[in-house]
């Protein structure tokens, strides 16, 4: 596979009642971590460290332009501070996808003094499901 921009990128998250919202158009940047947990097992019998690696983890971070129309990030974030819902959250680029189940820990809104309105968001791995592209 060539070099490639992340140029027609996709994002969809549920909304709190579970239905998928495709908000990409609100999106300005994402950023997605897939790190793994790491144990140090190096005995004293060796002369470099000896790893394992432990549990996989998501964390997903968003920023955005405010929407409030239907069905839009508004509508879709507005509820992480009174719901605990999963959220399924599918991000796609090039034919590449990342599905996975995520729960919203905020949702902060910035005015600026320009006058620019701003959202941003975080969400974390909710139910064990490994993170894993298709």
């Amino acid at each position: 596979m060539a070099k490639e921009s992340g140029l027609g990128a996709s994002l969809a998250i549920d909304d709190s009642a579970g239905t998928p919202r495709t908000i990409s158009n609100d999106v300005n940047d994402v950023s997605i971590s897939t790190p793994r947990g790491v144990q140090e097992t190096t005995g004293v019998d060796v002369s470099a460290f000896e790893r394992i690696l432990l549990l996989a983890d998501v964390k997903v971070e968003l920023n955005g332009v405010f929407n409030d129309a239907t069905n839009m990030s508004h509508d879709v974030f507005k509820t992480v501070p009174s719901t605990s819902v999963t959220r399924t959250t599918t991000f796609g680029v090039s034919g590449q996808t990342l599905a996975t189940e995520l729960l919203f820990e905020n949702y902060e809104m910035s005015r600026k003094n320009s006058g620019e309105l701003t959202w941003k968001t975080t969400g974390n791995l909710a139910n064990g499901g490994v993170p894993t592209w298709s």
